[in-house]
């Protein structure tokens, strides 16, 4: 690594350079090569044209930690004006530089308000939700000061890009919905708006992101037979062709139900599924896991036999998790408090375990697993 180093300058992170020499005595695009299966957090730790390099479309991607955060503590009025004070937002934790990093502001004005406290109710948690789909980040609902829907389309965030962009008009702004997405679709179903409505309470429509753009639409699918998915905020797992979703937290008798994309037909969820569904829960590819927030166990659902099998006992840190999202071999969940979040590597034997504390003064409310954020200033 000696030889690399007097060849890259060690200079302000905002100085620009136009193709700098990774590599000395090699052309650029095989320095790349040789660069590129080097771990990115031993890159940027070398020089600055290093540092520019694991940001470009040239190297392979690496994957960071989406979360969604909110003022630990909201004090004074919450009016139009000062909304914003309070609002959540969204950070990137990367994994090469080991820092935080701001999400742009969504586009919108005045400046966008999503609140999980209010200053008048702060024991009240109140429902921000957020997917992936597609490899983007979409924001589908949340809470005004007023307590109405926040969001009348949804705001979708491209990693690559670093850009936000708006997604088709809802028919019914809502909140308290069930959310989920399946390959390229997102789908929204149940919820209420300003007030509840029977109607919206039993939809279920679907936006397609393979579209064009200017094709992009709310498609009604089949309703579902009542309205008793509206009294919370629901994850709706896209698993094996089909979103499967419970309607209450914990381990109080619920009902779930499975809506086959194929078919556009809701189905019953299977007795195994639903007796080990103590939430939360997520999906990697085609594995679905969740969490005993009781005793903090992680099980993974055997779908051949309709169980679930243990994959770490009883843990500490698992404990009261109320949010939980996986990928890249990874299960990332948030403490209960939203004071920690737990990263826990199941492919390794025994899983190893760690801790990312979230900034000072801001609880987590959800995470995510999406390609690393694209820095315009490198």
């Amino acid at each position: 690594m000696a030889a690399p180093k007097k060849h890259c300058k060690n200079i302000d992170e905002n100085e620009l350079q136009s193709e700098p020499v990774l590599l000395s005595g090699l052309p650029n695009h095989l320095s790349r090569l040789c660069l590129a299966d080097i771990p990115p957090s031993l890159l940027y730790r070398v020089c600055m044209s290093w540092r520019r390099f694991i940001y470009s479309p040239s190297f392979p991607l690496f994957y960071s930690l989406y979360a969604l955060l909110a003022p630990m503590t909201p004090s004074g009025s919450c009016d139009q004006d000062r909304c914003h004070l309070h609002s959540a937002s969204f950070l990137c934790f990367d994994p090469a530089a080991w820092k935080w990093r701001s999400l742009p502001s969504p586009p919108s004005a005045p400046p966008l308000c999503m609140l999980s406290r209010h200053p008048s109710y702060i024991s009240r948690i109140l429902p921000i939700q957020s997917i992936t789909a597609s490899g983007h980040l979409a924001l589908i609902a949340a809470n005004t000061h007023k307590f109405l829907p926040a969001l009348s389309c949804p705001l979708v965030f491209d990693p690559l890009s670093s850009k936000w962009s708006f997604g088709p008009p809802f028919s019914s702004p809502r909140r308290w919905c069930a959310t989920g997405s399946m390959h390229s679709s997102v789908y929204v179903a149940s919820g209420t708006g300003a007030q509840y409505h029977r109607d919206v309470a039993r939809s279920l429509e679907r936006w397609d992101m393979s579209q064009k753009e200017t094709d992009w639409i709310w498609e009604k699918m089949a309703e579902f037979k009542d309205g008793k998915f509206c009294r919370e905020p629901i994850e709706a797992l896209g698993y094996r062709g089909k979103l499967c979703m419970v309607n209450i937290k914990g381990k109080a008798r619920k009902e779930g139900t499975v809506y086959n994309i194929v078919m556009n037909q809701w189905e019953q969820m299977p007795r195994g599924m639903l007796g080990g569904w103590t939430r939360p829960a997520t999906v990697d590819d085609e594995d679905m896991y969740v969490v005993d927030q009781e005793c903090g166990s992680l099980s993974k659902y055997d779908a051949d036999n309709d169980c679930w099998e243990q994959l770490i006992g009883p843990s500490d840190c698992l404990k009261g998790a109320e949010h939980i999202s996986a990928g890249r071999g990874k299960v990332c969940a948030v403490s209960g408090d939203g004071g920690k979040i737990f990263v826990v590597e199941i492919s390794t034997r025994p899983p190893n375990v760690w801790t990312l504390d979230p900034p000072q003064g801001m609880e987590v409310i959800a995470v995510h697993i999406l390609p690393r954020m694209s820095l315009p200033e490198y």
